[in-house]
């Protein structure tokens, strides 16, 4: 018999066993071929502080990080295994599902992650899948979804799975959503800050996030940041204590609506943060940076370890059409919308 007749054989044997077992058997056979579970995490952009939850900084001199949370998702579903006819994963979501799976010892399912940002934009974006894909598999398993428990699990995988140096604060910005005020000093302790609706509203409209079109290797760079810090360089450590205070005011001025004062803390944060390594700026992001000043922003900062990605802008009250002119045609303008639910079940079936 060809494979093709056996296999129709099969489905009609299975079919009628099917059949004859008792009605609630069966339910309980067709709910679970049909279940899926999906859970999206947001990225964030990282207004100040950067660097500083990196290890072995944030145990020596305890860090701090001012960040928000953005509706550009990582999506992550889980399937049964015979339900789903893959396409495949990108390399680094593929590693981090199937860390997922052995961690969490889940068996006969398929997981795929889909990622509602560019490429490589320093926007976190292997975190939130990270933690969407530990949200699902939590839910799949009738496991408690603890937004610390998954932050930590998915920090985990990226550096003892994955090898990538880095930080926290991008779990947590995934896991928790919102405003956030994080230190990093033993336990992550997390602030989620008071913003007024209006400011929230404001920061949207005058917040530009520009995709250069570059790609990242930032696992390099922050390995040279760490190496020199460790090296007890002084320009380094001078910066990194900076970036670190002007974290802590970025949340003052967020919270007292103050968004002229964020900008000119986010322009101050910039020249720090870009002295730290020189593979953190490059000549596109040093140009878009160059036009929108000269077109009036308050402040520019290249998101994550830089070296491309994602560049944020904050405009004036009254020159955000400037400014969106001056550097549109250096990149890609990504719209985004402030999330305040962090990681969450977004569509459970049985």
């Amino acid at each position: 018999m060809k494979w093709s007749r056996r296999c129709a054989a099969a489905r009609k044997l299975d079919s009628f066993l099917v059949f004859c077992l008792p009605t609630q058997l069966r339910l309980v056979i067709e709910t679970s071929r049909n279940r899926t579970v999906t859970a999206r995490a947001p990225t964030r952009i990282d207004l100040g502080g950067g660097w500083t939850d990196v290890p072995p900084y944030c145990c020596e001199q305890g860090g701090y990080v001012c960040n928000v949370a953005i509706d550009r998702y990582a999506v992550a579903t889980v399937r049964p295994q015979e339900t789903y006819n893959a396409s495949g994963s990108p390399a680094a979501e593929s590693a981090i599902i199937e860390a997922a799976l052995r961690r969490t010892a889940t068996n006969g399912v398929v997981v795929s992650v889909e990622s509602r940002f560019p490429f490589a934009a320093g926007l976190g974006g292997s975190s939130a899948a990270s933690a969407a894909v530990f949200g699902a598999l939590a839910a799949w398993n009738a496991q408690p979804l603890d937004p610390r428990t998954i932050a930590e699990e998915g920090r985990r995988v990226e550096v003892e799975d994955m090898g990538i140096a880095g930080g926290r604060q991008d779990h947590y910005a995934a896991t928790h959503g919102g405003v956030l005020g994080l230190s990093f000093a033993g336990a992550v302790e997390v602030k989620r800050l008071t913003v007024a609706a209006a400011t929230a509203a404001e920061f949207v409209r005058r917040g530009l996030l520009v995709y250069t079109g570059e790609s990242r290797i930032s696992g390099e760079t922050i390995r040279g940041v760490l190496d020199s810090y460790s090296a007890g360089n002084e320009r380094v450590r001078t910066s990194l204590r900076a970036m670190r205070l002007l974290a802590r005011d970025m949340t003052v001025a967020l919270e007292s609506g103050d968004l002229d004062l964020l900008g000119a803390l986010i322009e101050e944060h910039w020249h720090h943060q870009k002295s730290l390594h020189p593979g953190i700026s490059t000549p596109r992001i040093d140009a878009m940076v160059r036009k929108a000043l000269d077109a009036g922003a308050l402040g520019c900062k290249a998101m994550g370890a830089s070296g491309g990605g994602c560049v944020f802008i904050l405009a004036g009250a009254d020159n955000v059409e400037g400014v969106r002119e001056a550097v549109s045609p250096l990149g890609e303008l990504v719209p985004f919308a402030l999330d305040t639910d962090g990681l969450a079940i977004t569509s459970p079936t049985a």
